[in-house]
């Protein structure tokens, strides 16, 4: 059985064990190309086993792992996980960037 812990100050219990979407199953080699139908499939084992954090971040995957997660939580699954992702600083130059980068993060 998946345990929880509080996560800091929310009203939130997170699974222990959470889904890193850095390495997704890939097509041909090709890191940016993910094997969508099994990435999802797999996401969606995970949350119907427990699991309620996913990470990802807006370099993976040549910037599509953000897709597929959501993809991945359509059709009631958003409501079962929580998602974190982060900013590529190293791509902020100026604060332009910054509102650029987050909508697309959006």
């Amino acid at each position: 059985m998946l345990k929880y812990r509080r996560f800091g100050r929310l009203d939130w219990n997170v699974s222990v064990l959470g889904f890193g979407a850095i390495r997704l199953p890939i097509i041909e080699g090709d890191s940016s190309r993910i094997d969508e139908p099994e990435a999802i499939k797999m996401i969606r084992y995970a949350v119907d086993n427990g699991v309620n954090y996913i990470d990802t971040a807006y370099p993976y995957h040549g910037g599509n792992s953000e897709i597929v997660v959501g993809k991945a939580l359509k059709d009631a699954y958003r409501e079962k996980a929580r998602v974190a992702t982060k900013m590529p600083i190293g791509r902020v130059n100026a604060k332009e960037d910054l509102d650029k980068i987050f909508n697309e993060h959006l």
